[in-house]
């Protein structure tokens, strides 16, 4: 029930918000089920999948993605995520709490400002 309860928050907060899933889902799956971090960060790139293709395409219904745009942002990120998996399993399970913590501190921030 718990991951149900998580998936529904992470989508409205995605819809509503434009957040990437993972910022919801990640803590949630740490904090609220006791995933692991590398666990709880496949899981939720898995589920962000899912998320972006429904909120993709119920935006495109009413006429409000840019697909060149959406192109010119994605492509390179595929390479990102790429890149950030190989990185992610190369770092200590510490690293990626305190670095994902300073993440979503630095956003916080950064919103209040």
């Amino acid at each position: 029930m718990r991951l149900v309860v998580i998936g529904l928050v992470a989508g409205l907060f995605s819809a509503l918000f434009g957040v990437g899933g993972g910022i919801v889902i990640v803590p949630l799956l740490i904090l609220a089920v006791r995933f692991g971090e590398r666990p709880a960060m496949a899981t939720s790139l898995a589920a962000v999948c899912l998320i972006a293709l429904v909120g993709a395409v119920t935006y495109s219904i009413h006429g409000e993605v840019k697909p060149a745009a959406a192109a010119v942002v994605g492509i390179p990120a595929v390479l990102g995520a790429v890149a950030g998996t190989a990185l992610q399993q190369r770092l200590a399970n510490r690293t990626l709490s305190f670095a994902f913590a300073a993440l979503l501190a630095a956003v916080g921030a950064r919103m209040l400002i």
